[in-house]
């Protein structure tokens, strides 16, 4: 599992001189190539490594989720019960969704939302991907039909994945599955089923060409294995979810870590925890967790301006907190006595945890994920300032308080500036910023922990709960957890432990409107008691009645310094598709979501892979 950085700059060398000639923007046509350069596909594709050199075009697009200022995978986060948006000092980030999240809104911006984004840059993969489909037989240098298929299961891998989140971010989409040579205006939207259908297939064909073993951060086996899980759980298909989870946990190749190991392997003072999520430690060969990642490293062409993990998702201590003698407590100076922000970043509190993720999913006290130094709390800081001692303020160097004796509440913003974290998952070194934000690291997209939720998941809607229990605890008592046993097995209990294991890993909102899905399809009941239905999936389903069971925040007259409430809808459990790639389209009909402006214009979706109606004409 060696890191091969080289091949890939090369290759991102090529791109960058415009060899992609299906690149475009992302805020017009959103379909429509526009050729780059003198470089004509013919010539850039009729070699394998052509076809290698497009694919990094997919590795970066994927890598860009998590990287840089307001990454999209905090939009996936801010739809779920684990975290809220926290910007406060402002009207646009996604707060009062009711009035902001809407189809003409600015839906990709830091300072609102990045639904755009993901539906821009899903179908910016996609059209990636299908270059090299289309093309898989024009090289003439394969040295052997082992080769060809590695490329195109690899490409298949990658359209699946963007398909895979499309349809549980933004329900029935398009359905593109070959190159696009000319601007096209009449694409029509396609069920969702009859999508993640299709996915499945190229997914099982390509599971047996694709190697076990890759260069860290290109697609092996396991990523293919992975993800057919999740389609699998997607299509309410259980038993094959239980089967393509087992071949990768039982594979040989992917194992849990649960030694020490990497560079900070023999520090007494850290944990395997800490070891896990270290960024010299995530592609160690070592690291047998590890199934599919994004590379993003310092001085290495094609990085991403760092991972900004602790400006998103640290609370905003710097200001907002004072002593009970009303003195500013805290600062952001680096090489004071006291220095925080070399330690925990300067945090601006745009990721805000929820009381749920803070505290009411940790049951077990030795749990080393919310174990001290691993886990911050408000009171590990302390008072800082270093003016505090010139004014003879007594509480420099004691631990931060929320309120004084008299009970007056000491933290200006109580929504930005006081809430815990995971500080072991969000802590990486900044040598660029003296004052760090979270620089370059390469990142978790898919990780055998996970798996092991996913298969538990899919042994829960089956009812065998002996199963599921077993997957849970190996996640669990890796993390010095105690086991469950099997009656406390439920989808509650995995979406739990997968806001304790995946917090800024997974795509939660992805995952939950997944479940909520298969709750809709399927009429099982839910913990809560409740049984949902398809036929009015957008009024009543899964997703917001677990958001209004946990969290504090929507609907009930919370409001930010700003003056903006905290709402949210049951429609919001698929996002709105963006009106210019509708309104763009003007010989075809791309349905817009129940809930949202546009909807009244909606046609039945294509439902065959072919582009045509099966029973209903337009």
């Amino acid at each position: 599992m060696k890191i091969n950085i080289k091949r890939s700059s090369f290759y991102l060398g090529l791109l960058a001189s415009g060899m992609m000639l299906t690149t475009s923007g992302c805020d017009e046509s959103w379909l429509e190539p526009k050729p780059l350069s003198f470089y004509a596909p013919e010539n850039t594709f009729n070699s394998a490594s052509g076809l290698w050199g497009a694919l990094v075009a997919c590795e970066r697009n994927m890598r860009h989720e998590y990287t840089g200022d307001g990454p999209p995978i905090l939009t996936e986060h801010i739809f779920t019960e684990v975290a809220i948006e926290g910007t406060t000092d402002k009207s646009g980030p996604a707060q009062d969704m009711n009035l902001l999240i809407t189809p003409d809104a600015n839906l990709n911006s830091v300072n609102t939302n990045k639904i755009g984004w993901y539906w821009y840059e899903g179908f910016n993969g996609i059209k990636y991907a299908n270059t090299v489909i289309s093309r898989i037989d024009d090289p003439t240098d394969y040295e052997s039909e082992a080769e060809r298929n590695h490329i195109l299961g690899t490409a298949y891998f990658h359209r699946a994945l963007r398909y895979y989140r499309l349809t549980n971010q933004f329900g029935d989409v398009p359905l593109l599955l070959e190159e696009i040579l000319e601007p096209r205006l009449d694409f029509y939207s396609t069920d969702r089923e009859v999508i993640l259908r299709k996915m499945k297939e190229d997914l099982e064909w390509a599971e047996p060409w694709v190697p076990e073993v890759m260069d860290r951060g290109q697609v092996p086996k396991g990523a293919i294995q992975h993800l057919l899980t999740k389609v699998n759980l997607a299509l309410g298909e259980f038993d094959d979810a239980i089967a393509s989870a087992s071949r990768l946990i039982d594979g040989g190749t992917h194992a849990l870590m649960t030694e020490r190991f990497g560079s900070t392997g023999n520090d007494p003072d850290r944990n395997l925890i800490w070891d896990l999520h270290r960024p010299e430690n995530k592609s160690l060969n070592a690291n047998t967790e590890a199934i599919l990642m994004v590379m993003d490293r310092l001085e290495t062409d094609g990085n991403s301006g760092g991972m900004s993990s602790m400006r998103q998702a640290v609370p905003f201590w710097i200001t907002n907190i004072n002593t009970p003698n009303g003195n500013r407590g805290t600062i952001d100076q680096p090489g004071i006595e006291i220095d925080h922000v070399s330690r925990y970043g300067r945090g601006i509190g745009r990721l805000r945890g929820t009381w749920y993720h803070q505290s009411m999913i940790w049951d077990d006290e030795n749990d080393l994920r919310h174990a001290p130094g691993n886990w911050m709390d408000m009171t590990d800081l302390v008072y800082n300032n270093p003016d505090l001692i010139a004014q003879g303020d007594e509480y420099y160097g004691q631990p931060l308080q929320f309120r004084n004796d008299e009970g007056t509440v000491l933290v200006v913003d109580t929504i930005r500036s006081w809430f815990s974290w995971p500080h072991y998952k969000l802590f990486i070194p900044d040598p660029q910023n003296i004052r760090p934000n979270g620089g370059h690291s390469d990142w978790y997209i898919f990780r055998l922990a996970e798996t092991y939720l996913l298969r538990a998941e899919a042994y829960v809607w089956k009812g065998d709960m002996a199963n599921a229990a077993a997957d849970v605890n190996a996640v669990r008592t890796r993390a010095g957890a105690a086991p469950y046993g099997p009656e406390e097995m439920n989808i509650g209990t995995i979406l739990d432990e997968r806001a304790r294991e995946l917090y800024y890993e997974e795509p939660r909102k992805t995952e939950l409107t997944r479940m909520a899905y298969i709750f809709a399809n399927t009429g099982i009941q839910a913990y809560n008691g409740k049984t949902y239905s398809i036929d009015n999936f957008s009024e009543e389903n899964f997703l917001y009645d677990r958001i209004m069971e946990f969290t504090d925040y929507y609907n009930k007259g919370v409001f930010t310094r700003h003056g903006d409430t905290y709402t949210y809808s049951p429609y919001h459990v698929l996002w709105p598709i963006p009106a210019n790639a509708i309104n763009t389209n003007t010989q075809g009909i791309i349905n817009q979501n129940k809930g949202y402006s546009g909807f009244e214009n909606n046609v039945p979706p294509l439902t065959t892979v072919d582009g045509n109606h099966s029973s209903t004409e337009d």
